[in-house]
This record gives structure tokens, sequence and C-alpha cells, in this order.
């Protein structure tokens, strides 16, 4: 009989760096007074799933001494509206990091997005998403100032197994520049062989069956299976998806990519959803917002 895989437990590991976070910037500012990381956010209506994940980046900055400000624009806001703010906030000296909630709605599109993202100053893009932070992170010659929080988060992941990634062959699945790319870029930096599907690849399940590493996200829920498997993949579940469950107060329940009831039989470790990559994600975001803070004042604070 099979052992029941290991589950890797994002929300512990992220209280560690949130306890790292917290004690960096206590460490700093008992040297340096008024040294003080502050996290921007804008967003443009009230969508509710963006306004949770606001209020949980803002909960987590509290916890570790991040001041937290939050920029709400109308939905109707135009693209001129929210570049007018990011710039605005480029200019600030007190803002260490800047992150533009999306979507920002059917009226902008994916085109508008990409302008906002491209306003926002790579110095300060502590989401990772700006060209010249993607751009370095996709250059074996160059470094980024700035990776993505998700893609961290799964690095983080993986680094906590132990795992050797050198020669691994890991699948990634989903070609977006907020996960799946930053991730197969970073997989690739370690020297892991990777294949990166998508909605037009063919046989995904059977290269998903030759894979050391799967990490998915694809926003479809429980669409991988135990039985695509590997047995003894490790498996890193990014999707967060919600599915009718009548037995839910709300009607429907949390979901990964990935069907955990199988995968888990066959896999030797995973993360749950939720309690993986989400808390994680998070967490990194306050350590970009550390690193975006740091790097600032010591531009300005040469002696120090």
């Amino acid at each position: 009989m099979a052992t029941p895989a290991t589950i890797l437990d994002g929300a512990a590991l992220a209280r560690s760096i949130r306890a790292d976070v917290a004690a960096k910037i206590k460490s700093i500012q008992a040297a340096h007074p008024k040294f003080q990381p502050q996290l921007t956010i804008v967003q443009a209506g009230k969508r509710q799933d963006s306004s949770t994940y606001v209020r949980m980046k803002a909960k987590a900055a509290d916890e570790v001494g991040i001041t937290f400000k939050h920029v709400h624009l109308p939905t109707e806001a135009t693209v001129e509206d929210v570049i007018k703010v990011v710039y605005e906030l480029n200019e600030n000296d007190d803002v260490s990091g800047i992150l533009v909630q999306l979507p920002l709605g059917d009226h902008v599109g994916p085109e508008g997005e990409h302008l906002v993202t491209e306003a926002v100053s790579p110095q300060k893009d502590v989401d990772g998403f700006h060209p010249y932070n993607v751009g370095h992170l996709a250059s074996r010659a160059a470094d980024p100032l700035f990776i993505p929080c998700t893609a961290a988060a799964v690095m983080h992941i993986l680094d906590s197994t132990n795992i050797p990634l050198a020669g691994a062959h890991a699948v990634v699945l989903g070609r977006s520049d907020i996960v799946g790319n930053p991730v197969a870029y970073l997989l690739k930096s370690r020297d892991a062989t990777v294949t990166q599907c998508h909605s037009r690849s063919r046989n995904v399940e059977e290269l998903v069956k030759i894979a050391d590493i799967v990490v998915s996200a694809v926003g479809k829920p429980e669409f991988v299976k135990g039985s695509w498997l590997k047995p003894g993949a490790v498996v890193i579940d990014v999707g967060i998806n919600f599915v009718p469950d009548s037995t839910k107060k709300s009607g429907q329940r949390l979901a990964g990519d990935v069907e955990f009831s199988t995968a888990s039989a066959v896999a030797s470790k995973i993360t749950p959803v939720p309690g993986g990559v989400g808390p994680l994600t998070v967490a990194m975001l306050m350590a970009n917002t550390l690193q975006s803070a740091e790097r600032l004042w010591n531009k300005t604070h040469k002696s120090w």
C-alpha cells in the first residue's frame, strides 16, 4: 500500500517568512528609526475576491511592521486614471512598493492592464510584473529587482523539501507571466529540465506522467488527476478555484487545480488548497517590500 503524500504546509513557511521580515525591520529601525517600509495597493472597484486579497495583504503588512496604504478608485476608473495615481506613487519617497490589484475591470482589458503594469517603477514593482523585471528573470545574464511573489513561493516550497532540482524533470502547467512563465524560468535557472504546457498542448496527461515535479497554475478545478502522476512526484498546486458544494454555508468550496484526494495517494509531497502556495505568496510580497525599502533607503543614506 502506497504511503500518503507529505503535506507541504505553506502557512507554516509563511509564518516563518513574516517573522524574519518583522525581525529585520525592527533590527534596522533600532539603528535607523526613520526607516519605514510602506506598501501601497491601488484597487479599482469592489470585486469581492480583489477586496479579500487586499485585506490579506493589509493584515500581513500590519503583522510585520510595514505601513499599508490602500488607494481605492471607482469601478469606472480609466487606464489614464490608474496610471496618474501610479506615477504619483512612483515619485513619493515614502512608498517602498506599489501593487495594482488586478483585474481592473472589463472596460480596461489586458492591453490596458499591461500599460498600467508598465507605469509602475521597476524599483517599486514588488509584484515583479514590470517587463524590466520579467525580462531580467528570463535572462541567464541578468537578475530581476523582484521575483513575482507566487513564483517565489513555489520555489521556496520546493527548496523546503530539499529535493535536488538539478536534472529533475519538471512539468509546469500554465504560461501566464504571473506564475507559469516565471516558475519555468526559475526552475531552468536551477538546472531542472522543464516542460511547459498550456491550453494548446497535446498529450498533457502523458507529459505529467513522466514528471518528477508538477506545478499547476491553469485555473481549472481538480484538472490534474492522481492517475496522471508518476509515483513519488512532488506536486505544487497553485490553483485557486471555487466549486459548488451544498454542504458549505456559502454553497461553494475552494479547490486547487489538482484532485487532492487521488493525487495525495500517488505523490510523495503535495501542497494543499487552501494553506499551500496562497499564504506564502503574501509573505513573499512582504519580503519584496522590505527588499525594496532597503534598496531605496540605501540610495539616499549612503553611509548606513
